[in-house]
């Protein structure tokens, strides 16, 4: 079947040949006409089956009868990451070059003033992470009462990341007579409750079984110890037939070690990860599309909707931590009917990791020696070792004494010989007899006094000297509860001191005699 059976029109069939497309894949089979008709869509297709183009195709279709008005978009398409915004952004004007519409891009790493502009002058399409739109919502530049199709891409991604309270706030915001259009690679029960309560009789669209792999890639597995994954990734990028290739990583700091180690062995690689500048991943995700740069060493930000069809190969440096993004992962190859080539490389304590990415897929991942010359370097041990380990250390550091201890007990060696050394005909030494002196009422030293400093600074040592070889938190407790009992005593001590008054020396004004109420008489005299 061609895709001049699926009912578009003759501008669309066009620019889809101009393409190089000739047939389109069941998804796009089963859904384009599905959303010629207006119907509500719930579709279920691996990653790499050309999703994008099911509904960008029909949406232009639909679109091309009607104007945009200002800031009021006809049609909202949401993205969990700005890579996918772009990359929709590009279909449409790749398949829409021969329609007049407006499209709009919201996503984060953009001024406001530039979008403001692309608003003001009317939108027929709105592409926009969830973020970015009710951002633009929260400053009344964007209303969606006009808008008559909406479609939710990449939807079990949004629910990874958060997104799904963002959704329902912005579906609220939309009106209740509407299209909506909702695609996703597996189809968690929070999705399927999100399509129930948004959508109204969708028609169910699975072209494969929920979280399966495609059948063109060729998967496997080595398992090496930590310390060697390096060298044998160096190996592999050598040995095999690499035209390109993306390397996976769990973490952004693995991302920017694993980079500069391939760019000091002299590989020809980059690096993306969320924490970079939408200028600067746009300029690398170039570079890579154009070949000049043939390795891409990601986080999981370029696990979905990077629609790059050369790649030939995937590397899953670490076993993802959700299982479902390794199906999204090596998704990156075998695009549009290609064969392509993931590899994953696992250590001894990502076993269950593994095992839960087979059951996710349904089936083994093969297993593959390590590659010919690679001497293998004995990693390091594993989390619960490496906590015994530090438990012993600190028990030994525990049991042996400080420093503080061993002065200690070497001044109390040192005073023992000079008491004996006393002879024994001596007497003490009479005490003075004390003279008895009038008692004197303590005087109370003003708050914040040096004396009063002193004191306290004498108690929390004292308090020092009694917490040492205990926790920093447990000694900073006790200077706290020593210096809130302090502060009660000083209060209660000003309480109880006696109220001093003038003595045989008033103020002047005191003695002057108060006068009463004039009396009528004394007004007549």
């Amino acid at each position: 079947m061609s895709f001049e059976f699926l009912g578009l029109s003759d501008e669309l069939l066009r620019a889809v040949g101009d393409s190089g497309y000739t047939e389109p894949t069941p998804i796009q089979r089963q859904a384009i006409p599905t959303v010629l008709q207006g119907r509500d869509v719930l579709a279920v297709a691996q990653t790499g089956t050309g999703k994008t183009a099911s509904f960008t195709l029909p949406m232009i279709d639909i679109l091309a009868q009607g104007r945009a008005r200002a800031r009021m978009p006809r049609s909202l398409i949401l993205e969990p990451t700005r890579e996918l915004a772009v990359q929709v952004a590009e279909n449409f004007e790749k398949y829409g070059k021969y329609h007049k519409l407006n499209m709009a891009l919201l996503i984060g790493g953009m001024s406001f003033g530039e979008q403001d502009k692309v608003l003001d002058k009317g939108a027929d399409v709105l592409i926009a992470t969830p973020g970015r739109l009710i951002d633009q919502i929260e400053r009344g530049k964007v209303m969606l009462s006009g808008c008559e199709i909406l479609v939710i891409d990449e939807a079990d991604r949004m629910l990874d990341m958060g997104f799904i309270p963002d959704i329902e706030k912005i579906c609220n915001l939309l009106p209740p007579r509407r299209q909506t259009l909702l695609f996703s690679a597996t189809m968690p029960p929070a999705i399927k409750r999100l399509a129930d309560q948004f959508q109204k009789d969708p028609k169910m669209i699975e072209v494969a079984r929920p979280a399966t792999t495609n059948v063109s890639i060729a998967q496997s597995m080595i398992v090496v110890p930590e310390r060697s994954k390096r060298e044998v990734l160096r190996a592999l990028l050598r040995g095999e037939d690499v035209k390109n290739a993306i390397v996976f990583c769990n973490r952004k700091k693995d991302v920017r070690i694993l980079h500069e180690s391939l760019t000091r062995h002299g590989f020809s690689a980059g690096q993306l990860h969320g924490d970079m500048e939408q200028p600067e991943r746009l300029a690398v995700l170039e570079k890579f599309r154009s070949g000049e740069l043939p390795i891409l060493v990601a986080s999981d930000v370029a696990a979905r909707g990077l629609d790059i069809p050369g790649v030939s190969h995937v590397f899953n440096f670490d076993v993802p931590v959700h299982a479902d993004d390794y199906v999204h992962r090596i998704g990156r190859t075998g695009r549009a009917g290609r064969s392509g080539t993931a590899i994953t490389l696992a250590t001894e304590d990502d076993a269950e990791a593994v095992a839960t990415v087979e059951k996710l897929i349904q089936q083994p991942i093969p297993r593959r020696e390590v590659p010919e010359g690679v001497k293998l370097v004995e990693g390091r041990a594993s989390s619960s070792k490496r906590r015994g380990e530090r438990g012993a250390k600190k028990e030994a550091a525990a049991e042996k004494p400080t420093r503080s201890r061993r002065r200690k007990s070497e001044a109390d060696k040192a005073e023992a010989p000079r008491e004996e050394a006393k002879p024994a005909s001596a007497k003490p030494a009479a005490p003075a007899p004390e003279r008895a002196e009038p008692r004197a009422e303590p005087r109370a030293e003003p708050r914040g006094s040096d004396r009063e400093r002193g004191e306290r600074a004498e108690r929390m040592e004292r308090g020092a000297d009694r917490g040492r070889g205990r926790g920093r938190d447990e000694r900073r407790d006790e200077y706290r509860r020593e210096d809130r009992r302090q502060r009660y005593q000083d209060r209660d001590r000003e309480r109880d001191e006696p109220v001093l008054g003038f003595g045989d020396n008033p103020p002047a004004f005191f003695l002057v005699a108060a006068r009463g109420p004039e009396k009528d008489e004394d007004k007549g005299a």
